[in-house]
């Protein structure tokens, strides 16, 4: 008997008895769509998360400061900037601020820097322009306001040349950043970017605790790196537990070894209930095997071979591991959509992870199918034909 003759009498054996046949489905469905809500799940965070930490700006270094015994005078900061690799160099002194135009006052992080903060960090302007050196030099009273912060106090208005109070003293926007959303967790548009001799000003401090680096390539960062710390080094020997030098690839990789792990730990969890639909499918078989033992028989004694049992239980039992498997890569899309607008998570399907699931699916389907069909294929004739 051909393979095609066995395949339409495996699907004819499954029609006959659709309630079984659905309920058996039922276990591959529910492990297929998990596999691939999950997963989804997991891989959508991961994106968000690197979308994230990118914000912050490619190629970055950041050198963080813990007490005041390490100062980032700029004649220091002036040696760092010229170390090989070294792109450009923005010292940040930050803290939060009162905002206050009319009636309306907020408080607001505010971020004094130089006009290399724009390339460092991928700062973008919507309208009008960002801090320049002169603006420094002169201790200019202006200020580059967050989408958020221009929406709060300007509504639909232009901000660009009008003016707020910042702790009381009027300062002109002469920017307005590209909104960023939240990063890290935390939100990067409700903002004002001033002068960093400005800035300095308003906090009461001419310390510099943050100093971001931006590396002139992504392959140089490990070595740009090592410069920074050897330098920091030598310009504060005795200080070496007072300062951290932070490569945001190093970040990333972090956060993308956790959520792989995340990843799969949440696709072998769903991978059981696949394995629990293939139980599921050999019970069945089994009882389809005790069922139709005389069916057996019969076609073993007009000379139906071993071999054709076999690959026709066989048969029957990928497709129901098959069409469970199709079933459950439509209901998990459909579920992983829906769970997205519902909860506002970011969902990732990957074709990769569809076709692995489908593909296990039918694996399990023979694993678990080839017990049975071994079982129904050695049979005696005689003995299925006298089976009540």
């Amino acid at each position: 008997m051909g393979i095609l003759q066995s395949i339409k009498m495996a699907l004819k054996s499954i029609k006959g008895n659709k309630l079984r046949s659905i309920l058996t489905m039922l276990g591959m469905i529910i492990g297929v769509s998990s596999v691939i809500v999950l997963v989804s799940i997991a891989q959508g965070s991961t994106k968000n998360v690197t979308s994230q930490i990118n914000q912050l700006g490619t190629n970055l270094l950041t050198i963080n400061t813990f007490s005041t015994d390490v100062a980032l005078t700029e004649d220091k900061i002036s040696e760092i900037s010229k170390l090989d690799g070294v792109k450009a160099v923005s010292p940040v002194v930050s803290g939060r601020v009162n905002v206050k135009k009319g009636r309306t006052t907020s408080q607001v992080t505010m971020t004094g820097t130089n006009a290399a903060y724009s390339e460092v960090r991928d700062t973008k302007i919507s309208a009008g322009r960002f801090i320049t050196d002169l603006d420094i030099e002169y201790r200019q009273k202006v200020a580059v306001i967050g989408s958020s912060t221009a929406t709060t106090f300007f509504g639909t208005e232009d901000p660009v040349g009008q003016y707020l109070q910042i702790e009381g003293t009027s300062y002109k926007v002469v920017g307005v950043l590209v909104s960023k959303g939240s990063s890290m967790g935390q939100g990067g548009d409700n903002t004002v970017i001033v002068p960093l001799s400005t800035g300095q000003r308003l906090i009461g401090s001419t310390t510099i605790s943050t100093v971001y680096l931006k590396g002139k390539s992504e392959d140089q960062m490990d070595a740009v790196m090592n410069l920074v710390e050897t330098k920091m080094a030598s310009l504060f020997p005795t200080q070496t537990d007072s300062y951290s030098v932070t490569n945001q690839q190093d970040v990333m990789d972090t956060m993308s070894s956790v959520s792989d792990t995340m990843t799969l730990m949440l696709g072998g969890i769903a991978s059981i209930s696949l394995l629990v639909g293939g139980i599921g499918i050999m019970n069945i078989m089994l009882v389809s095997v005790s069922e139709r033992t005389k069916e057996i028989g019969i076609r073993k004694a007009i000379g139906a071979k071993r071999r054709d049992v076999l690959v026709q239980f066989l048969i029957e039992a990928v497709v129901l591991s098959g069409v469970g498997g199709l079933i459950g890569i439509i209901s998990g899309v459909g579920i992983g959509k829906l769970v997205s607008s519902l909860f506002s998570l970011s969902v990732s399907f990957s074709s990769n992870v569809i076709l692995f699931s489908f593909l296990f699916s039918l694996v399990v389907g023979v694993v678990f199918g080839v017990f049975p069909a071994n079982k129904a294929s050695k049979l005696n004739p005689i003995q299925a034909l006298r089976y009540e």
